[in-house]
């Protein structure tokens, strides 16, 4: 068939691409914003594993079969980009974030990212992940109706700015996380995300009053990080810090060239937009499947306090269950539903002959239920997990190949470490029907209302006689 599936432009000869629901773009979109997880489902049903949706400003086909998932990550630099897919976030993140560069730039800033979120700089991190939860815990009400995500954002804005930006407790510390929340609020309005999604020209936002204020708020943010750059540099004891920042200011590139501020901002942001919300609602999430499995919250909570009352995070760490746990969280709930690339050169994929220009993606939240992969992919079975490596085509909550996000290894620790630190202080029940409903706020999947639960004294662990 015939198409116009480009984003600079038709091409020049008739592709075949996966069909598409007969609904214009404006309607698709408003679909995908108010129902998403109905519509990838409808398509399934619809069309298979392979379709295309018109969600402005372009049209992108989505793949969740194992082999079509395979050549979207293996592709290399030059045949597969991403950073025109992710252009909705460069106005939080910046130009030089590591989303949006391409080639041999990505590759660049990949490079002198990977060591801060890797090795033994995890046991630092880990400390001061258990020192926020329980001091985050310590103000919750006893017995009384909390909303979790409210508490889990708290918990990763602290955990980010202390182990990223490197804020030392404090005024500074407070006065940048004010910032950011009052920034993040604004860039939840939709009133100021959808313009970003239909205008391409900034020119035409700047004065518009949701996008204006969300502009505000960023500035006001940026002036104290490249505040606390410049501290930083100047910093005698730097060498000493084990924070990102600090690392990243040391961190040299093959022609021994450091981050200029702008760079250090962007990929700043960068950790703070990839890893604030999506693990705050991930650890939402976990609790939701959790007390609305009573069986597996028992199985798991007992496997915590094997460890005490205050378990060490390398104890959490190499706990079997939790990990498990937090891997299914992440199969059955995706917090993100998929990761686009944009076709450098035509590509036979899923069966379909696609043209340079092509918008494509790797359907995540399909992936996680395809049934010829997990048998009875709608249950939360955590055992599933228990001595099993994840295949990184099924199994993408961090997308994957030369673009998996840079901060997984951290995110996954960090749900492991607060998670079980909840498990060892406190017991919990529901506080809302089970099984929350899917619902999308800003560009992730959370249970709606939050996760409303109830916290109650611990109950000493049962022994046997």
């Amino acid at each position: 068939m015939g198409i116009s599936n480009t984003l600079a432009g038709a091409p020049s000869k008739p592709y075949a691409i996966p069909p598409e629901p007969p609904l214009p773009m404006p309607f698709q979109t408003m679909l995908w914003v108010q129902r998403p997880t109905e519509m990838m489902e409808m398509c399934l049903r619809q069309y298979g594993s392979a379709f295309t949706l018109a969600l402005a400003p372009f049209r992108i086909s989505l793949f969740s079969d194992p082999e079509s998932i395979r050549t979207i990550f293996a592709a290399k630099p030059d045949e597969m980009h991403a950073g025109e897919v992710n252009r909705i976030l460069r106005t939080l993140v910046g130009q030089d974030s590591v989303l949006l560069l391409d080639g041999q730039e990505h590759l660049r800033h990949r490079k002198l990212l990977m060591p801060s979120f890797h090795g033994e700089r995890m046991r630092f991190y880990g400390d001061t992940m258990v020192e926020i939860t329980r001091d985050v815990m310590a103000r919750w009400p006893e017995g009384q109706q909390i909303t979790l995500h409210d508490h889990t954002q708290e918990i990763t804005l602290q955990v980010i700015l202390r182990t990223v930006f490197g804020a030392d407790a404090g005024p500074d510390e407070q006065k940048l996380g004010d910032q950011i929340k009052h920034m993040l609020a604004a860039a939840e309005n939709r009133l100021a995300i959808m313009p970003m999604v239909f205008l391409a020209d900034r020119k035409h936002l700047e004065n518009k009053a949701p996008f204006k204020w969300l502009l505000a708020r960023r500035n006001a943010v940026d002036a104290t990080i490249f505040e606390q750059i410049a501290r930083r540099r100047s910093d005698p004891g730097l060498a000493q810090r084990k924070d990102v920042l600090s690392m990243l200011l040391g961190a040299r590139d093959d022609e021994d060239q450091g981050m200029t501020d702008v760079e250090l901002r962007d990929e700043l942001m960068t950790a703070l937009a990839a890893g604030h919300e999506t693990t705050a609602t991930g650890l939402a999430w976990a609790m939701e499947r959790l007390l609305s499995n009573p069986a597996t919250y028992d199985r798991l909570r007992d496997e915590v306090r094997t460890c005490g009352d205050a378990p060490a995070p390398e104890q959490l760490a190499a706990l079997p269950y939790l990990d498990a746990t937090v891997k299914e969280v992440l199969r059955l709930r995706p917090v993100v539903p998929l990761v686009g690339r944009v076709l450098k050169k035509d590509t036979r994929l899923g069966g379909y002959d696609m043209p340079a220009g092509t918008a494509v993606g790797a359907c995540i939240y399909l992936a996680h239920r395809n049934p010829n992969v997990y048998p009875e992919p709608d249950q939360f079975k955590p055992e599933r997990w228990l001595g099993v490596t994840p295949d990184p085509t099924t199994w993408l909550p961090f997308g994957g190949g030369i673009r998996r996000c840079v901060g997984a290894a951290f995110a996954l620790y960090e749900m492991k470490i607060v998670l079980g630190t909840m498990l060892a202080a406190r017991d919990f029940e529901l506080a809302q029907p089970k099984d929350a409903r899917v619902r999308r706020r800003a560009i992730t999947f959370w249970p709606e209302g939050g996760t409303r639960l109830r916290t109650r004294k611990r109950v000493p662990l049962r022994r046997a006689a």
